[in-house]
């Protein structure tokens, strides 16, 4: 096939803030030498900001140190945070409110902002643009270009290819991007970067990468319960009934508007655990009701984040490019606020490839990064925090809790603890778990799965392939539903998996239209039997101030 290609200095996929930034970074100091670099940055979402999905509380340390005068800019940053509030949500009804001294640390939102992630991410966008950086939105990077065993650019995806693979009249192929440098930062369990760690072996040595899904909606609520900057967080009641771990988050912004979530790790071992309808029943719970009774949900969405941390962290490096953000690992969930880490990473290797490029060296690796990175603050942020998550995963909520307390408050613990079980791997048969009655939404503070996939604006052109890839499409009813009583129907938060019975018998359907590009199904799906592809660009969510 005959594609057009377009050469550049610097090619980057995904538009979210560690992108953006290496970008922008890249572009400024270009313009400080006198030099010429030409950036690209392609995002698959219909806009740059659309598929962008997070809490979110922000710590600025990174975006000032792009661009020291955001305030004066409009950076939307409007609102501080003023006051944080910890629970264990002890039943249904019940809870314990966290004394402020018992919070730790990396849980302190002194001087943070509650913003909409995705807002921030369109502004740095205009940024970007602004220092001359092309974006195109609605262009998702399909395959990678690999020659001589070194990344030279990718291939986006072809618009208009029927589901049966034949060409539509509105066929396009998609384009050749090549670079001197292509820099991957897709988010989390990226698809080209799954294939990079994969092939250049960028995992070797590492513990496996965990995750947990994030749900998340945005409601506007009565402005008499509405207290701007106040930021809550909690775990306990409804995952511990099934021993699942996780946490809750729920953040008055601006506007008259909360956002409220629920993270669930993927590491849980009940497979009739549904991490939607436990966010679901969650908000029954007095101390989110309180808010949201009476309110209106405007939004809905999930996003899998990875939460390894440091053990997990793969080498960013190979022939070619780099992997950053949170598709490498560098997002600090352990600091509830990891955005600025992930930022950090993307300024460094901003700051790397300039110098290569400034050296005329291109489609080598950067080993430099490495060292740079290693001596960022970021590092220093990921090492510090590098017990959180095993911590949780090898001693549960109590004991976790414990230990991070004393190693975040009061010493750090002069040990490494390292989960090395993969969160596919910890599923238990159905036959040996409690079963869970979930209780049927209310339309009030409760939903189903199609009425959110609704109101999160998710599309996808039906005639197109399938863009979730079953390697073995008997696996799912001859292993996984005997076995697990197939868990895809509950871990996906879309209502994208279903075991239908009709008059030929079972079939597992794939409602691909449903996808809101959460990445779960990719990465808890015990046989590892399905693979996230990008769909058609433009596809997916599109998620209005989330």
């Amino acid at each position: 096939m005959q594609r057009d290609v377009m050469e550049y200095d610097v090619v980057i996929v995904g538009g979210g803030p560690s992108g953006l930034s290496a970008a922008c970074r890249i572009k400024q100091l270009a313009e400080e030498a006198g030099q010429e670099i030409s950036v690209c940055l392609v995002e698959k979402g219909s806009e740059i900001g659309a598929h962008i999905l997070s809490g979110a509380v922000i710590e600025d340390r990174a975006l000032t140190e792009l661009f020291p005068d955001w305030k004066e800019m409009g950076a939307p940053l409007n609102t501080p945070v003023k006051g944080d509030e910890v629970y264990f949500l002890t039943s249904d009804e019940k809870s314990v409110k966290t004394p402020h001294w018992a919070i730790p640390k990396p849980m302190h939102n002194d001087g943070n902002y509650i913003v909409s992630l995705g807002n921030v991410c369109r502004w740095l966008g205009e940024q970007a643009e602004a220092l001359g950086v092309e974006i195109y939105p609605g262009f998702p990077a399909a395959s990678l270009i690999i020659e001589d065993d070194t990344v030279k650019g990718v291939v986006t995806g072809d618009m208009g290819v029927a589901e049966d693979g034949s060409e539509k009249d509105s066929y396009m192929p998609g384009m050749e991007l090549r670079a001197k440098y292509t820099v991957f930062a897709e988010g989390c369990r990226g698809h080209l970067g799954k294939e990079l760690i994969a092939r250049f072996n960028l995992d070797a040595g590492k513990d496996p990468q965990h995750y947990g899904i994030g749900i998340k909606e945005l409601w506007d609520i009565d402005p008499a319960k509405h207290e701007e900057g106040l930021v809550l967080h909690g775990a306990g009641w409804p995952l511990s009934e099934s021993g699942s771990t996780g946490g809750f988050f729920l953040y008055h912004t601006e506007n008259n508007q909360v956002v409220v979530g629920l993270i669930t790790d993927l590491s849980y071992s009940n497979p009739h655990v549904s991490p939607f309808d436990e966010f679901q029943r969650m908000k029954h719970h007095p101390v989110l009701k309180q808010y949201l009774e009476g309110g209106k949900r405007v939004s809905y969405g999930a996003r899998a984040i990875a939460k390894g941390g440091l053990n997990c962290l793969p080498k960013m490096t190979f022939p070619g490019g780099l992997v950053i953000g949170c598709d490498a690992g560098t997002l600090n969930f352990a600091k509830i606020k990891g955005t600025h880490t992930a930022m950090k990473s993307g300024l460094v290797a901003a700051e790397e490839m300039f110098k290569a490029l400034q050296a005329d060296r291109a489609n080598d690796e950067i080993n430099e990064y490495t060292a740079a990175f290693e001596a960022s603050w970021a590092w220093e942020e990921l090492h510090r925090s590098r017990n959180f998550g095993p911590a949780m995963h090898k001693f549960g909520i109590f004991g976790g809790a414990a230990f991070n307390f004393i190693d975040q408050n009061i010493f750090p613990m002069p040990v490494t603890l390292h989960d090395k079980t993969a969160d596919h791997e910890t599923l238990k048969p159905a036959a040996d778990c409690k079963k869970i009655d979930y209780p049927k939404p209310d339309g009030k503070l409760s939903f189903d799965k199609l009425g959110s996939v609704f109101v999160g604006n998710v599309n996808h052109a039906e005639d197109q392939p399938c863009h979730l890839k079953l390697t073995d499409a008997s696996i799912p009813l001859t292993q996984n539903l005997p076995k697990y009583n197939e868990p895809a129907q509950r871990y996906c938060p879309a209502g994208v998996y279903e075991v239908v019975e009709d008059e030929n018998g079972q079939r597992f359907q794939i409602n691909s239209q449903n996808c809101v590009h959460c990445k779960t199904c990719d990465i808890k799906d015990p046989a590892q039997n399905i693979t996230w592809v990008t769909p058609e660009g433009g596809g997916g969510p599109n998620y209005p101030n989330m």
